[in-house]
């Protein structure tokens, strides 16, 4: 039986769900889910790790932020109207072949929780990197965080996270990942 506290780099894709200018605007930790998520996307792009972004509403809420954006190598970008990204990313999610989803984004309560609990129910395992997504109001965010875990998710943060994928020290990947942990 396979453990969902272990992750295995070919078998886990990246998930940045709406980190997008206007709604990251009213976020009181933004740098900080900008941080742990520039963290991450450095270990899946040393690792080659896949990543798919969503933006709801583009038009309205504008694109993905920049401090994001400029860090992705290769990436999948799906514009979407419903709350659940699971929808418009289950063909792209299919194709990479893999069942454990690194969870990021916003808002936690919103967006991440639906697409977490569908992809739950889809059968994948969801790790939500609990320092890489946020709400608006605190109480939102901890009854999000609440909900995935009980709907069976993994809650956990960047830096276990890249640990867990690197497995060991001195790798090409620790060598390049370690300097941005400090």
């Amino acid at each position: 039986m396979a453990n969902k506290y272990r992750l295995d780099r070919d078998d886990t894709v990246l998930v940045i769900v709406d980190l997008q200018e206007k709604l990251m605007a009213a976020m009181k930790y933004r740098e900080q889910v900008y941080a742990n998520t520039q963290l991450l996307v450095a270990a899946a792009n040393q690792m080659g790790i896949p990543v798919i972004v969503t933006e709801q509403y583009p038009r309205g809420l504008g694109p993905t932020v920049g401090e994001i954006k400029s860090s992705l190598a290769e990436y999948t970008c799906l514009e979407k109207i419903k709350f659940s990204a699971f929808d418009d990313m289950k063909d792209s999610l299919a194709g990479t072949n893999r069942k454990t989803v690194l969870m990021t984004g916003s808002e936690t309560h919103g967006c991440v929780f639906q697409t977490t609990r569908d992809l739950i129910e889809a059968g994948y395992s969801v790790h939500v990197v609990k320092d890489a997504v946020c709400s608006r109001f605190k109480s939102n965010f901890k009854n999000g965080l609440d909900l995935m875990q009980g709907a069976g998710a993994v809650v956990t943060n960047a830096e276990t996270v890249v640990f867990d994928l690197m497995a060991i020290a001195g790798s090409p990947e620790f060598k390049v990942i370690s300097p941005l942990v400090k």
